[in-house]
């Protein structure tokens, strides 16, 4: 994880001896690569969850140290024993991709957070979470763009957003303020920066997924 923009890159191998891919590059690549030479692992691909500079940064350096390609898209690969579903999910980025890998673990990108989700389009953060998120078994870890790691099973039963859109919370009704307009506050959850993460409705009936910093509670 990097120090200062918290956004994590991750390694992940089939086995030792066997093939790894990389997960973003937006923090220090040197454990990266200390931990596949650690298992004798050969790198095949950087799999970019967005192009956020905190999230491909150092991307250039590790694909040429390698050789490899950056995989952006969705689809359906197989290296070695590693099988990666790649899911669009649109709504912080257009471009947010999150990768399945096998039955173990879901890459989300700055979509899906222990305990928030990520800014953005309320309704496609929304379809992702619910939708993509939701449908995946309990046990699946989630591995985050930034912060600490969760499970789909945790997150459905704590995550504020999770539990409003299911239904297993009311939405909420405090008034706030959100740069000199009024609004609702919806939803208020703890966010990796700790400063928050608000659903808020305005006046006029539109929605926002904002950082709570911009939120003014009384």
């Amino acid at each position: 994880m990097d120090p200062g923009w918290l956004s994590n890159a991750y390694a992940i191998a089939d086995r030792e001896g066997g093939v790894a891919v990389f997960v973003d590059s937006g923090a220090d690549i040197e454990p990266l690569v200390a931990a596949v030479e650690r298992w004798g692992a050969t790198p095949v691909a950087i799999l970019r969850t967005h192009a956020h500079g905190d999230h491909v940064v150092h991307e250039d350096q590790l694909a040429a140290r390698y050789g490899i390609p950056v995989v952006a898209e969705p689809g359906s690969w197989e290296w070695g024993g590693l099988q990666v579903r790649g899911v669009a999910t649109p709504g912080h980025s257009d471009d947010m991709v999150a990768f399945v890998v096998g039955d173990e673990a879901v890459l989300t990108g700055d979509t899906l957070f222990l305990d928030a989700v990520g800014g953005g389009d309320l309704d496609s953060i929304r379809h992702a979470v619910m939708d993509v998120f939701m449908a995946l078994p309990d046990e699946t870890r989630v591995l985050p763009g930034h912060t600490d790691e969760t499970t789909i099973g945790r997150e459905r039963e704590q995550n504020p957003f999770v539990r409003v859109w299911s239904g297993a919370e009311p939405e909420g009704s405090e008034p706030v303020r959100v740069a000199g307009r009024d609004a609702i506050l919806v939803v208020w959850s703890p966010d990796y920066d700790g400063k928050g993460k608000a659903w808020v409705r305005f006046d006029d009936g539109s929605d926002a997924i904002v950082g709570g910093s911009r939120v003014e509670r009384s």
